[in-house]
């Protein structure tokens, strides 16, 4: 099995806009070159589909780019995993017991479901955080960076 790593919607949102500095976007294109080789599998929920169309702070994306945000989410080496009931009261204990907001929460209770240790964002209040733990399961939670491979986990099959 291939390493994973949960990306949340601004990683995504950057990369099809390519907005952020050269720095972090050489960050998510190692990453991105790492899963075209098939070395890397990027997880997101479902939520980010729709949470890429316009991030709070930011323009609504262009519908021109329709197409192009369409076809991030039908690569290969990409799995969306469903907002499910359980995963929705998952995060909302996260809310609760780490301080984080809602939208933010659905992204680190799906890995904490899924099991996945690392988790991508731009997002300054999760990056701040380091490391979450949810029902004792730790999550690190980065800037997108290749390099992190060493510490990422393999997706379990019993939750695909």
């Amino acid at each position: 099995m291939r390493p994973i790593v949960y990306w949340d919607s601004d990683v995504f949102l950057a990369r099809i806009n390519e907005d952020k500095s050269s720095a972090e976007m050489a960050g998510c294109n190692d990453v991105w070159a790492m899963c075209e080789k098939g070395l890397l599998h990027i997880v997101t929920s479902t939520l980010t589909t729709a949470e890429v169309i316009f991030k709070k702070g930011t323009l609504k994306l262009d519908p021109s780019k329709r197409q192009s945000v369409s076809n991030f989410f039908r690569q290969d080496f990409i799995s969306q995993k469903p907002l499910t009931r359980e995963i929705a009261e998952l995060a909302r204990d996260v809310v609760w017991d780490s301080n984080i907001l809602p939208k933010d929460a659905v992204h680190v209770a799906t890995c904490a479901f899924y099991q996945i240790r690392s988790l991508h964002s731009f997002d300054g209040n999760l990056v701040g955080k380091g490391k979450i733990i949810v029902n004792g399961f730790e999550i690190t939670v980065s800037n997108p960076k290749a390099a992190i491979q060493g510490e990422l986990t393999y997706e379990n099959p019993e939750k695909r």
